[in-house]
């Protein structure tokens, strides 16, 4: 566990205890609804569970507070900081959450592109080196690491079938900003979602802005 994930754990556990038990019940429901039903005993169980943590931590607001928990753990009196935490709490907030395209790995390192960005980054002596295929558009934010990224654990990898889809959305949100990518990222996740639950559809028609799975 890197230093990173153990800030976002010791800030989650506050966030996640019995004080906040109906806040948290109250936003799995919001983001299952909107990024497809949660099954317990699917194989792909964890990796939803880490998009949802990703989602709480960085970009949700918390209900009495107004603020993401990243933003409103320096309000809690339980929550104590070291300089060095404080510094890495500043680094957490200028992570990068996108759509990535993988370019390619060598040795360790990971060569990615941000799509909605349109930037080239490199991932150095990465972890996570496993998973990774040219024709799948992936999502997960990034956290800076001097030169260098750290991934979270919340990754959501789109199918080859779903690529042309998926540059057509990335470039709509490119030309408008009033578009939320939030938006659309959670979408992307709920479709993912149908994409496993049927597999007998075509992905074309999950995929898709014609809305016939409901999505």
């Amino acid at each position: 566990m890197n230093e990173y994930e153990k800030l976002i754990e010791k800030i989650l556990n506050h966030f996640v205890g019995e004080s906040f038990k109906d806040e948290l019940a109250m936003a799995k429901k919001e983001f299952f609804e909107k990024a497809g039903a949660l099954d317990e005993n699917s194989e792909h169980y964890e990796s939803r569970m880490a998009q949802f943590y990703d989602w709480y931590f960085f970009t949700r607001e918390l209900k009495g507070y107004g603020q993401t928990p990243l933003d409103a753990c320096l309000l809690v009196r339980e929550l104590r900081f070291s300089d060095e935490e404080l510094r890495t709490l500043d680094i957490l907030k200028q992570n990068r959450h996108s759509l990535f395209e993988f370019i390619k790995i060598k040795g360790s390192d990971i060569y990615i592109k941000d799509l909605l960005a349109n930037k080239k980054l490199i991932v150095k002596q990465s972890s996570f080196v496993f998973g990774f295929d040219e024709d799948e558009i992936f999502e997960v934010r990034l956290i800076p690491n001097g030169d260098s990224w750290v991934f979270t654990r919340g990754f959501c990898f789109h199918p080859e079938s779903a690529k042309k889809f998926i540059l057509s959305e990335v470039k709509r949100h490119r030309k408008d900003p009033d578009l939320d990518p939030d938006v659309m990222m959670l979408r992307l996740i709920k479709m993912r979602y149908k994409f496993e639950q049927y597999k007998h559809v075509s992905p074309e028609m999950i995929y898709s802005n014609e809305g016939k799975l409901g999505i």
